[in-house]
């Protein structure tokens, strides 16, 4: 069974009240409640406990981490974020979503600054599939909308994706590249953008069936180890 990972900030919840009564239980608890519902084994880590919950136990025993960060991306210690990418590197699927875009952890695994353009403005997104054919699209229809959504624009400083797999359109006339993929070393990692704090974005059916999808696309397989460093000759050298 895949064991996912699933972390957050858990500020806003805690912090304001019309957040709290969307997520009463926390970001991080609405996402668990999805994938736990296509069966995968999860567990939940936030900002504020020891090592922001993510100690080397925890991370040996995660297949794919979720991440959902928003206003204290400088809290999170470097360490933690290291030893994040280390465990990206070595194999396990990460997803990004919303906000976390501009986490240490997607930046330093993209190497660019990962900025856009923003609103909040509670404007309609309406979601494209662009690659149908795509594990992470199964299940969809060719669009889904979200009703309520804060926008992000092009450009988004990203590495060209090597799969696109949604692009979104807003009401105000922007456009988005809001499902990326990406693979850093063995680990495979996308991003999704729909998932803002003030909106029940997470208790969509879509936007669940996406996670779940990705959850399983970016869960590691049990591929050959590589090998690196100074190698003997497989035929006999002349």
């Amino acid at each position: 069974m895949t064991r996912v990972t699933i972390w957050n900030e858990y500020r806003h919840e805690r912090e304001n009240e019309a957040v709290a009564e969307i997520y009463p239980e926390g970001i991080h608890a609405a996402i668990a409640e999805g994938l736990g519902e296509y069966g995968f084994e999860t567990r939940t880590a936030t900002l504020d406990e020891p090592e922001h919950g993510l100690p080397e136990s925890v991370l040996d025993e995660t297949d794919v981490l979720t991440w959902w960060g928003h206003r204290a991306h400088d809290e999170v210690s470097d360490e933690v974020v290291e030893r994040v990418r280390e465990r990206v590197l070595d194999g396990m699927g990460l997803l990004v979503l919303h906000s976390g875009h501009y986490s240490k952890i997607f930046k330093r695994l993209m190497g660019t600054t990962c900025a856009l353009k923003w609103r909040e403005a509670g404007e309609r997104e309406r979601v494209w599939v662009v690659e149908p054919g795509h594990p992470i699209a199964e299940g969809l229809d060719e669009r889904f909308e979200v009703s309520e959504a804060e926008m992000y624009g092009e450009r988004f400083d990203v590495p060209a994706p090597e799969t696109l797999v949604f692009a979104s359109w807003f009401e105000g006339g922007e456009v988005f590249r809001s499902g990326c993929c990406y693979t850093r070393g063995s680990g495979r990692i996308f991003y999704f953008r729909p998932g803002h704090e003030t909106y029940p974005i997470y208790y969509q059916e879509e936007i669940r069936q996406v996670l779940a999808n990705a959850v399983e696309w970016a869960a590691p397989t049990d591929g050959p180890e590589p090998a690196f460093g100074n190698g003997e000759p497989i035929e006999a050298l002349e």
